[in-house]
């Protein structure tokens, strides 16, 4: 094989392109994971992949068609065969309906570094955490506890360029760290989203897993019932997520979802949550950076490939309780009438000024659940935005504003916008990893949340 450069792939595809215009992006992806169980690392490994993805445009009377092709190590002498593949793709298909104008131009700064190699990671990424792992595996064994998990770094570097003269490349580092411990108290999670693994304290998260399974020790059986609860900020993470998932402005113009108006349009404007929070997005923000403009690989009902480049800024999509955008393309946006706000790669939750720790959330507690974690969350009714899916790895009864033991598993039945119309205390604010949508998405900062009549549907066998 070949190699070739991914800025220089792009060049190359844009050069071969027969096509009356076409987008080319090239994906480098760099991996580095750590694996261990039984207070002992198991494996390591470094990978390292590539994706070629060619988009060509073919103008015809009534619009422009669409053909996209993408494909994994492609080497120099591969790259024509792709192109000929989209514009044979193009050739097949009818007019899109979310064509526009190419973006000529990203955002300040979007071009820097076209030319420069790839991002690394390797094991190093691991040079400080892995000491500290060992000494938290060796605690673990004197107190007869075990920890299993995984740490896992990805750094992709993707470059876009098109037949308008858009080139622009992003760098972005995703990293996390799940720890599980089992012992007499029965099992704890925690977990921490990172850029580089400097700024992961690991005694502090072993130190949260030891509190929970001591408070494990004492066993209780609860009913199923409305509980006031306590979701501390992963399992608003994994809420709000499932509700930023949803939240497609020509699914709710559509009438499909939760966020349509009866009778037609959206409810942008429209008063969602009891208390003035905010959910919000931002490519710049601390340590949950990410791409500054769209990359979209493919069309759907929430990106357009013609909307590469477009430059990201920040977002607010619930302000001070009220609806105030949905994720948008530019023929979304032509559609409904409303601004243009794409999706962004991160997500953030915060309520009044002054939100207590979730310590002190506890200490305020005459009788309630304090969870751990949400699992396994599936959509049960998309008018609602009802999802199911069960508790895992600590649900714990507070009484008096102390823990007093861990209880049984529940299903729940709750829908994140509902839930939003009950708060009634909203936490500090601070960066949190999702547990059911760690593998997608990690750039969050939430509240824990209290609710007074969290739906605990059903008692559930789990473990």
């Amino acid at each position: 094989m070949s190699r070739i450069g991914p800025s220089e792939a792009v060049e190359r595809a844009l050069e071969l392109s027969r096509a009356d215009d076409c987008v080319v992006i090239a994906d480098e992806t760099s991996t580095a994971n750590l694996r261990f169980a039984g207070n002992t690392l198991t494996t390591n490994g470094v990978t390292r992949s590539s994706r070629l993805t060619v988009i060509a445009l073919r103008d015809t009377a009534d619009g422009v068609a669409a053909g996209v092709v993408s494909r994994s190590a492609v080497d120099a002498d591969g790259i024509e065969d792709l192109v000929r593949a989209a514009e044979a793709d193009a050739a097949g298909n009818e007019p899109a309906e979310d064509a526009r104008p190419l973006v000529a131009e990203g955002p300040p700064g979007a071009a820097d570094g076209w030319d420069d190699d790839p991002a690394e990671t390797g094991i190093g990424a691991y040079e400080g955490l892995a000491p500290a792992l060992g000494q938290a595996f060796a605690a673990a064994e004197s107190a007869d506890r075990r920890l299993y998990g995984f740490a896992n770094h990805v750094v992709t570097s993707t470059y876009v360029g098109n037949s308008a003269g858009l080139r622009a490349r992003h760098v972005q580092p995703t990293g996390l760290l799940e720890l599980n411990a089992k012992g007499a108290g029965g099992s704890a999670w925690a977990g921490v989203a990172t850029r580089d693994f400097t700024d992961v304290d690991v005694p502090a998260l072993t130190a949260d897993l030891d509190r929970r399974l001591t408070w494990g020790e004492r066993r209780l059986d609860l009913p199923a019932g409305r509980y006031e609860t306590i979701l501390p900020p992963s399992a608003v993470a994994d809420l709000m997520i499932y509700l930023y998932w949803s939240a497609g402005a020509q699914d709710a113009l559509d009438g499909r979802t939760v966020f349509s108006a009866p009778g037609g349009g959206t409810r942008v404007g429209e008063k969602l949550a009891s208390l003035p929070v905010s959910l919000t997005s931002d490519p710049a923000a601390a340590g949950r950076q990410c791409a500054p403009f769209v990359i979209a690989h493919a069309s759907s009902r929430e990106s357009s490939v013609f909307d590469n480049g477009l430059p990201l800024t920040a977002t607010d999509w619930i302000r001070d309780g009220d609806l105030a955008s949905l994720t948008q393309t530019r023929h979304s946006a032509d559609r409904t009438g409303l601004p243009l706000t794409p999706a962004i790669d991160n997500l953030a939750m915060a309520g009044p000024d002054g939100g207590a720790s979730l310590a002190d959330m506890v200490a305020r507690t005459e009788r309630g659940l304090l969870l751990t974690c949400l699992w396994y969350i599936r959509a049960v009714d998309p008018q609602s935005l009802l999802l199911t899916g069960l508790t895992r790895d600590g649900v714990y009864l507070v009484e008096d504003g102390e823990v007093v033991g861990a209880v049984n598993n529940f299903r729940f039945n709750e829908s994140p916008v509902d839930l939003l119309s009950r708060l009634t205390e909203v936490g500090e604010t601070v960066p949190t990893l999702p547990r059911e949508w760690s593998d997608y998405f990690t750039r969050t900062a939430m509240p824990a949340l209290r609710v007074n009549d969290f739906n605990m549907s059903t008692v559930s066998k789990a473990s």
